[in-house]
């Protein structure tokens, strides 16, 4: 099933915009998170290595980092186009020269195209976005800035420890947007105590902002986390699949159709998790997502209208 007919693949996008396939070259730096000091745990979905489950040791310089992964990628797919993604935990939160040393290292590498930074909303400051926009122009490359909002309810967002709300993603997105940088927010689709409301309000919220690409997370849960501590002793109940595919289907119908789509479920390897997409492989659970869209008609901005005064056409 062709799944480009449904909502605006994210590989697709890449091959248009560079010409052939990129991949992602994760990197893994020596850092940590504002939400882990003060003897903070973080959120309650984050395991104490964050989410660097398959990345090179932190250890390891960037450049290394990038070469040797680029190099298995080529021997295994014949890649030529590369992008640098600053994965794992936060990675604007260091002193400003750390931060444009690593990002120059990357840019130096040969065939990188794009250099994406993960980070959270309440990470982004002006001075940071300047050094990003020097690399920028300096290397003649692109610049790529996710966001993990989680959703846009702020209620949720204190309820999981993240300690940032709704606020803070809309700032840190304007800010971006002063910038010819592309934005990628991340979502968790079903954390506990959002309801679907809460599914199409986030969708909104990222499509009226400008959100060039979305990340859809189905929520796992990490061992040893807080959030491992409340599934197994019940406290809270992750919902089920059925449920996930209407909240995911909800979701796009509702999401502006210009927005890229990088992923439907959350990776995470089996070892490292207690709970994660109902033990059914991810690509299979994509496979069923783009059945019900077909049986139901179902695709990205079917219910995008809420836009520009739609009330004013009652009159």
């Amino acid at each position: 099933m062709i799944e480009n007919v449904f909502y605006r693949v994210y590989s697709d996008y890449l091959k248009k915009r560079y010409g052939q396939k990129v991949y992602k070259l994760p990197v893994n730096l020596s850092i940590t998170c504002p939400n882990r000091l003060d003897g903070k745990q973080g959120c309650s979905f984050c395991a104490e290595i964050g989410t660097g489950f398959e990345a090179m040791p932190s250890e390891t310089n960037v450049a290394q980092q990038l070469s040797v992964t680029k190099e298995k990628i080529c021997n295994k797919y014949k890649a030529k186009k590369f992008i640098a993604y600053f994965q794992n935990y936060t990675n604007t939160f260091m002193p400003l020269k750390q931060f444009e040393a690593y990002l120059r290292e990357a840019a130096s590498v040969p065939d990188i195209v794009e250099i994406s930074v993960s980070t959270r909303p309440d990470c982004i400051r002006d001075d940071y976005l300047e050094i990003l926009y020097k690399i920028h122009m300096e290397y003649h490359i692109e610049i790529t800035i996710e966001l993990g909002l989680q959703t846009a309810n702020y209620h949720t967002l204190d309820a999981i420890y993240r300690g940032h709300g709704l606020a803070e993603y809309i700032d840190s997105v304007i800010r971006i947007h002063k910038y010819p940088f592309y934005v990628c927010t991340h979502i968790i689709l079903n954390l506990p105590g959002d309801t679907m409301r809460d599914v199409i309000e986030t969708a909104k919220i990222v499509s009226v902002l400008g959100s060039e690409i979305v990340k859809l997370h189905s929520l796992y849960i990490p061992k040893n986390t807080i959030l491992s501590e409340d599934y197994e002793n019940g406290t809270i109940q992750i919902c089920s699949k059925e449920e996930y595919f209407e909240r995911m289907l909800t979701f796009l119908s509702h999401l502006n159709p210009e927005i890229i789509v990088e992923r439907l479920f959350s990776r995470i390897p089996e070892k490292d998790a207690v709970f994660s997409n109902w033990n059914t492989s991810w690509w299979k659970l994509k496979e069923e997502a783009l059945a019900l869209m077909k049986e139901r008609g179902i695709y990205q901005g079917k219910e995008f209208h809420y836009c520009n005064g739609p009330s004013l056409s009652k009159i």
